[in-house]
């Protein structure tokens, strides 16, 4: 499933990162992770991010344990720097949302060091499971 805005997918250009929200099983899911407003995580986000990087939702990522999982993906100028997907877990506040915003604002991975806090969110997932993301 890919969020839709105005009836067209959101779509990254090449100064811009891509943002994953896992909507999976277990992610977005009220009956695993109470007290969360699972339904306006996104669009806080993207409100957070105010346009510097589109945003989808994504079946099942397979780290239910972690839910939520949000995937930031870096531009073609972060890759070329280095940067590399970096998969964080646990997401289920808005200051965690906030971070991330801010840290895609400042151009995201390759380009920008992640705000500290984010290192506690940061989590390593299996080849097999990164690779089901770049399908």
């Amino acid at each position: 499933m890919i969020e839709k805005r105005a009836g067209r997918a959101e779509r990254a250009t090449a100064q811009q990162c891509r943002v994953t929200v896992c909507r999976g099983c277990c992610c977005g899911d009220a009956a695993k992770i109470p007290g969360v407003d699972h339904t306006g995580q996104i669009p806080r986000l993207r409100a957070a991010l105010d346009g510097a990087a589109p945003i989808r939702a994504s079946e099942c990522l397979d780290v239910c344990d972690q839910a939520n999982v949000v995937v930031v993906q870096p531009s073609a100028a972060g890759r070329a720097a280095g940067g590399r997907p970096v998969w964080l877990g646990l997401v289920n506040d808005d200051d965690a949302l906030a971070d991330i915003a801010a840290w895609v604002r400042a151009g995201g991975p390759g380009l920008a060091e992640p705000p500290g806090v984010l290192d506690l969110y940061a989590l390593t997932v299996s080849r097999r499971v990164r690779e089901q993301l770049e399908k």
